[in-house]
């Protein structure tokens, strides 16, 4: 009975999306882009519920969950901007550390022992995602201000994306696509904790001609928005072993709803630099997102790690904390204009990688293992 429930509300959902795509395209046509936003909100609301339906593309709702909302804020960005005094930015970084804290609750002390099991693929995956993301995002940035005129502090929002360690979501993408999982969690967890130092440093070295990098400072807000929330998650499930097992249900969806949050906010908050070069600037992080993808691919292949391992990398590399970015351009004083590529990039990162996940899902390779690694809780939902 629930299964023909919900398949009633799937079909309803699908049949919405098609009808309101319809309508808002008609209303586009001939009164607008403005007064079909209505429409396009609605149409991206009943698309992202209607995927849910099919196993294939259920991955994809979130994703498409993400387009809704960026665009909602397009179209209304007053309504996500602030309440009378009160800045929405203000809960960026709140936001952010509660997002940590559910990353800290999934990970455990042993992630940082396989360090000893397997050596040569943390040092090779931590090492090419803070050597090729930095390089390449300053080269799309320096390549974007001489030849397309785009604003230095935006530009510096590709560097800093670049200069981010990891997230979550690439150890779902790994998990999905049949890579080393137990690698992709631990080269997360350690480019997590080197971030204090090396994101900082990066920064100063690579963007420090494009804006002021106060990188003391950067330090102290990685570890106050990152670092301590993250051991506090560890500590937490620790004493809690067994006894919080709610919280792998509620942070997952905690750290998906925060996640849309902080892009509605920078994107109202960057609505008018948006509509100057966000096509451009989508493109450029594109470039950079898929970029990583391939350099982290064959940067594994050329020290002649098995394909499981490359594919692991590939993810690691490409994938990026954007959260992270987006809590240090708010702690910058430059939320709409740094904040901006970051958004950008993790919006297209979920496209990407759920598209790349699927299409290695699809091409199994053979491998042996003592036990099967769960995923872990984060957009497994």
């Amino acid at each position: 009975m629930q299964h023909q429930k919900m398949s009633i509300l799937y079909k309803a959902a699908t049949t919405a999306a098609i009808a309101l795509l319809v309508v808002a395209l008609i209303v586009a046509c001939f009164f607008g882009i403005a007064p079909a936003g209505p429409f396009v909100v609605l149409f991206f609301a009943a698309f992202a519920l209607s995927l849910r339906a099919w196993p294939s593309t259920k991955s994809f709702s979130y994703t498409v969950l993400i387009f809704g909302s960026a665009v909602t804020a397009l179209y209304y960005p007053r309504l996500f901007v602030g309440y009378g005094n009160f800045k929405y930015a203000a809960l960026i970084v709140p936001l952010i550390q509660l997002i940590m804290f559910g990353m800290g609750t999934s990970m455990h002390y042993s992630d940082f022992l396989n360090v000893l099991k397997q050596p040569r693929g943390i040092f090779l995956g931590v090492f090419s995602h803070f050597i090729i993301m930095p390089l390449l995002g300053f080269s799309i940035a320096t390549i974007a201000m001489k030849f397309a005129g785009i604003p230095a502090e935006i530009a510096a929002g590709i560097v800093l994306i670049g200069c981010c360690p990891n997230g979550m979501a690439s150890n779902v993408v790994s998990y999905l696509a049949k890579a080393n999982l137990a690698l992709s969690i631990t080269i997360t967890s350690i480019s997590t904790i080197l971030s204090p130092i090396i994101t900082p440093a990066l920064m100063g070295l690579l963007a420090g001609s494009f804006i002021k990098i106060d990188a003391w400072q950067m330090v102290v807000d990685i570890i106050k928005m990152v670092m301590v929330p993250i051991a506090l998650g560890l500590v937490f499930s620790s004493v809690f072993k067994g006894r919080a097992w709610y919280l792998d249900k509620v942070m997952p969806l905690v750290s998906m709803f925060g996640i849309i949050c902080i892009i509605i906010i920078i994107t109202a908050a960057g609505r008018d630099s948006l509509l100057r070069v966000g096509v451009l600037l989508a493109l450029l992080v594109t470039v950079h997102n898929i970029g990583g993808y391939c350099l982290g691919f064959w940067s594994a292949r050329l020290f002649r790690m098995d394909e499981r391992d490359c594919r692991t990398i590939a993810i690691e590399v490409g994938m990026q904390n954007g959260g992270m970015a987006a809590g240090l351009a708010k702690s910058m004083g430059k939320i709409a204009t740094l904040g901006l590529a970051p958004v950008i990039f993790s919006t297209i990162m979920n496209v990407t990688g759920s598209l790349l996940a699927n299409y290695w899902h699809k091409r199994p390779i053979t491998f042996d293992t003592d036990a099967e690694v769960q995923p872990p809780g984060i957009y497994n939902t």
